[in-house]
C-alpha cells in the first residue's frame, strides 16, 4: 500500500463576484473541478472563452494545467480546446477556459456548471543550447506512427 502524503501547496485565488473555488470531488482526484462564472452558449463545431472568475497566485516552480472533464467530452462532445492549457506562476489575470463543442447541437453553459478541471504540477525550466549534432537513439528520426500500432 502506498504511503499517504499530506504535503500540499497553497494556491491563492482572488474571486470575482459569484465565483467559487475549485474543488476536488474525491480524495483520490488529481483534478479540482472549476466552474463557469457566466451563462453562455457554445454553437456546434465552435468554441468560447468561458469566465471562471478566478484570479490565481501560484507559487513559483508550479503551474496549473486546465484540462477537460471526461464526462463533458464523452456525453456532450465538449472539451478544453487547448488541453492542457497552462496557467503560469507569474500570471495574475482571470483564468478563462476555452471550451469547444464538437457536437451538432448548441451546448448551454450556466453559471456554476463544472466546465473543466485544474491540475497543479511542478515545473522546471531548462537551459537551451545550440549543438552541431544530437545523439543517436533506436528511434532516431522516426516520427508520427513510426513505432506502429502493436
Amino acid at each position: 500500500m502506498a504511503e499517504k502524503t499530506t504535503d500540499k501547496i497553497s494556491i491563492k485565488f482572488k474571486l470575482a463576484e459569484g465565483a467559487v473555488l475549485p474543488e476536488y470531488k474525491t480524495t483520490g482526484a488529481a483534478g479540482a473541478d472549476v466552474s463557469s462564472n457566466e451563462d453562455c452558449s457554445i454553437n456546434p463545431r465552435s468554441w468560447e472563452m468561458v469566465s471562471t472568475g478566478l484570479f490565481p497566485e501560484i507559487p513559483e516552480n508550479f503551474e496549473i494545467q486546465v484540462r477537460s472533464r471526461s464526462g463533458l467530452a464523452a456525453k456532450n462532445g465538449v472539451f478544453v480546446l487547448n488541453s492542457p492549457g497552462t496557467v503560469d506562476s507569474d500570471y495574475r489575470g482571470e483564468i478563462k477556459v476555452i471550451l469547444a463543442n464538437m457536437s451538432d447541437k448548441v451546448f448551454e453553459v450556466r453559471k456554476g456548471d463544472r466546465i473543466a478541471q485544474l491540475v497543479v504540477t511542478p515545473v522546471q525550466q531548462a537551459d537551451f543550447s545550440i549543438v552541431s549534432e544530437v545523439s543517436e537513439t533506436e528511434r532516431s528520426v522516426g516520427g508520427f506512427g513510426s513505432t506502429g500500432i502493436r
